[in-house]
C-alpha cells in the first residue's frame, strides 16, 4: 500500500459514540478499532481509561506522513463534501466547513497522540480479512466507514471473510454504517448475514443515533453464539 492511495478522514470520539451506541459500560470493554486511521477515538478513549487498540494499514507510516497526506487531500474532500451535500444531514454539524473543523480537530488529536501511541501498540498496522490478534482478545469490535460502504469496491467474499475475523477476535461486533455510498443498503448485507446465523452467531440490525450520511440509521450487530 502507498500513501498517496489513502484518503484519510478521521472522525472524533463523540462521533464513535453515536455511530456504535456506545454506552460507559461499553467503554469499559476491551475494544478493538478496526480502519480506525486518523479517527481520535483512540487518543480520546484513551484519555478517559478505556483499553483500545486501533488496527489500520496507515499506520505503516509516520506520524509526519501522514500529516502531509491530511493535508494534502483536504481540499479535495472539502469541495467533494461541497459538490455532494445533499447526500448529508447537516442538523448536527450545520455546515460543510463545520465538518472540515470537527474532522480537522479529530485528526490533530490523532496525530498527537499517534507517536506514544505506536510505541504503546495501540495503533498496529493491520488490515481486513486477516488480522493480528488472538482469538477472543476483545470484547468489542468496531469498523467504522469501510465494510458494507465500499460495496461496489469491496467484493461479498471479503465481506463475509472479514466479518468471520472480526467475530473470532471480538464477543461482539458492530459495523457502521450498512448503506453504500450511494445511499442504497448494501448489496452484500443479506449474504454476509444469512451465512453468519447459518454459522450460528447472531446478527442483528440496530437503530444508532448518529445522523449524517442520509439512509445510514442503523448498525450491524453481530455476536458469536
Amino acid at each position: 500500500m502507498e500513501l498517496a492511495n489513502i484518503v484519510p478522514w478521521g472522525r472524533s470520539f463523540e462521533e464513535y459514540r453515536a455511530m456504535f451506541e456506545l454506552s460507559e459500560q461499553d467503554l469499559n470493554k476491551r475494544i478493538l478499532g478496526c480502519g480506525d486511521g486518523p479517527a481520535s477515538f483512540n487518543a480520546e478513549a484513551t484519555k478517559r481509561g478505556s483499553k483500545v487498540i486501533s488496527c489500520d494499514p496507515v499506520y505503516r507510516f509516520r506520524a509526519k506522513e501522514i500529516r502531509r497526506r491530511i493535508d494534502g487531500v483536504y481540499p479535495d474532500i472539502m469541495d467533494k463534501m461541497r459538490q455532494g451535500k445533499g447526500q448529508y444531514i447537516w442538523d448536527s454539524l450545520g455546515s460543510v466547513e463545520e465538518l472540515g473543523r470537527v474532522r480537522m480537530k479529530a485528526m490533530f488529536s490523532f496525530l498527537s497522540d499517534f507517536d506514544a501511541g505506536y510505541r504503546e501498540r495501540r495503533y498496529v498496522a493491520a488490515s481486513l480479512p486477516s488480522l493480528p490478534f488472538p482469538d477472543a482478545g476483545f470484547d468489542l469490535a468496531l469498523c467504522s466507514h469501510y465494510l458494507f460502504l465500499y460495496s461496489d469496491h469491496v467484493g461479498e467474499s471479503v465481506h463475509l471473510e472479514s466479518m468471520r475475523e472480526l467475530c473470532r477476535v471480538a464477543s461482539e461486533v458492530r459495523v457502521f454504517p450498512v448503506i453504500s455510498l450511494d445511499g442504497t443498503v448494501s448489496k452484500h448485507l443479506s449474504s454476509v448475514v444469512t451465512a453468519l446465523s447459518a454459522e450460528g452467531i447472531d446478527v442483528s440490525l440496530r437503530p444508532v443515533s448518529y445522523r449524517f450520511q442520509k439512509g445510514a440509521t442503523e448498525m450491524l450487530v453481530a455476536k458469536a453464539g
